[in-house]
C-alpha cells in the first residue's frame, strides 16, 4: 500500500509540473446548445446538479462522454432520479479560479453542488487560507442561492510535508462542519490507489476509474436528492 501511494503521489507531482490545462469539458447539453440555433427545442428542464471542479470533474485525458460526471448522469437517469448533471470542470483550475467563474455558475440555478476544487492550490503550495477562503465564498454562495453542497476532500503528496498536508486536509473537514455540507474525505476513494483505475500518468482516472467514482459520489449525493421535487 505504502509503495502504491509513493507512486501515486509521484505521479501527481510529475503531472502537475508538466501541466495539465485544457479546455474545459462541457456537459453534453452545453455543447448542443451552443451548436444549435435560436429555434433549437427548449432547455432541459430538469433541476440541475453541478459538478464544479478541476481536470478530475472534466474528465482529463478521456474521451466525451467518460467523465465521472457522464456515470453519475447514467446512475441518476438507471434510478429514475429527473435531475441533469451539469460538467463544469476545468482542467488545472484552482479555487481562485473557481471563484472567478461562480456568478456563471449561479447562473444554472443548481439544485445542488459537487464542490470539488482545491487540489491544484496544494500542488502550487498556495497558502491554505487563501484555499479555505475561496472554497468558504463558494460555499456560503451556492447555498445562499438555496443550492445543497456535496464538498470532495482531497489529500497531497507526503513530500510537502506533514504540518502543510493536516492544513490542507483540515481545510475541508473544518468547512463541512461550519457550513454544514455534505463531505467526502477523498474524492478518488477506491480508486487512487489501484494503478489499474487510473491513466498511464497516475493523476487521472480512467474510465472505470471514473465509473467507481461516480458510485462514490452518488453514495454521499443520494441522501441530499432524496425527498426533493423533481422540478423547479
Amino acid at each position: 500500500m505504502h509503495r502504491r501511494w509513493v507512486i501515486f503521489v509521484s505521479a501527481l507531482l510529475a503531472a502537475f509540473l508538466a501541466g495539465c490545462g485544457g479546455k474545459p469539458r462541457e456537459s453534453e447539453p452545453a455543447r448542443d446548445k451552443a451548436a444549435a440555433p435560436a429555434s433549437a427545442a427548449p432547455a432541459d428542464p430538469r433541476p440541475v446538479i453541478l459538478a464544479f471542479g478541476d481536470s478530475l470533474t472534466a474528465g482529463h485525458g478521456l474521451p466525451p462522454g467518460q467523465s465521472y460526471a457522464d456515470f453519475l448522469q447514467k446512475e441518476l437517469d438507471a434510478r429514475n432520479l429527473r435531475f441533469r448533471v451539469v460538467n463544469q470542470g476545468i482542467s488545472g483550475d484552482t479555487t481562485d479560479g473557481g471563484a472567478s467563474r461562480l456568478e456563471s455558475a449561479l447562473l444554472l440555478q443548481p439544485r445542488i453542488v459537487i464542490l470539488e476544487l482545491g487540489a491544484n492550490d496544494g500542488l502550487r503550495g498556495l497558502p491554505i487560507e487563501k484555499t479555505r477562503e475561496n472554497l468558504d465564498l463558494m460555499i456560503t454562495a451556492f447555498q445562499g442561492a438555496g443550492a445543497k453542497v456535496l464538498l470532495c476532500g482531497m489529500t497531497l503528496p507526503r513530500n510537502y510535508g506533514a504540518t502543510y498536508i493536516r492544513g490542507f486536509e483540515k481545510v475541508f473537514r473544518d468547512l463541512s462542519k461550519q457550513r454544514n455540507t455534505t463531505f467526502i474525505p477523498f474524492f478518488l476513494e477506491g480508486v487512487a490507489m489501484h494503478p489499474e483505475l487510473m491513466q498511464s500518468d497516475g493523476l487521472h482516472p480512467t474510465a472505470e476509474g471514473c465509473r467507481r467514482v461516480a458510485r462514490t459520489v452518488f453514495k454521499y449525493l443520494e441522501p441530499l436528492i432524496a425527498g426533493q421535487p423533481a422540478s423547479h
